[in-house]
């Protein structure tokens, strides 16, 4: 034998080591996956609204970037804002930052106004129910139960 020329103690030690050393790497692939599955964000990711060509990166943390096409002239606007996610419930709140809004505004050399941006924004501050199905995001709000249908991209 190559291993531990022909030495059965020594083959024996070897061996509870890399057993021990693989168990090892399997719990800690295991915990990680299910911390992953557990406390994972599911609604991370970038959204479509088909239908309105509504764009939604959604990062961890609490913010996400709303990507609104036809504001003025120009081809989109990128807007950043805060969102709060509890998963028990199932609820999505999005939240305007006013300060972003009027940073955004003044940026934009008058080709919109920050009443202009909170009017094209108007439908997505509010409070959500979520449903993840695969790649679709359902968004009920909780209000009047309006639905957006968005697309995992």
């Amino acid at each position: 034998m190559i291993i531990a020329k022909n030495d059965e103690a020594k083959r024996s030690k070897i061996w509870r080591i890399v057993m021990t050393a693989s168990s090892a790497v399997i719990i800690l692939i295991a915990v990680y996956l299910l911390v992953k599955v557990f406390t994972g964000n599911p609604l991370q990711g970038t959204w479509v609204n088909e239908d309105s060509n509504v764009e939604m990166e959604i990062k961890s943390g609490s913010s996400l970037t709303l990507r609104v096409p036809d504001l003025a002239e120009e081809s989109s606007v990128n807007v950043k804002l805060d969102y709060s996610l509890d998963k028990d419930d199932k609820i999505f709140t999005i939240s305007e930052d006013k300060e972003e809004l009027k940073k955004l505004a003044d940026k934009s050399d008058g080709m919109y106004t920050e009443e202009a941006l909170e009017a094209a924004l108007g439908s997505y501050m509010t409070s959500f129910t979520y449903s993840v199905d695969g790649e679709q995001l359902t968004l009920t709000e909780r209000e009047y139960g309006d639905q957006m249908v968005l697309i995992r991209e």
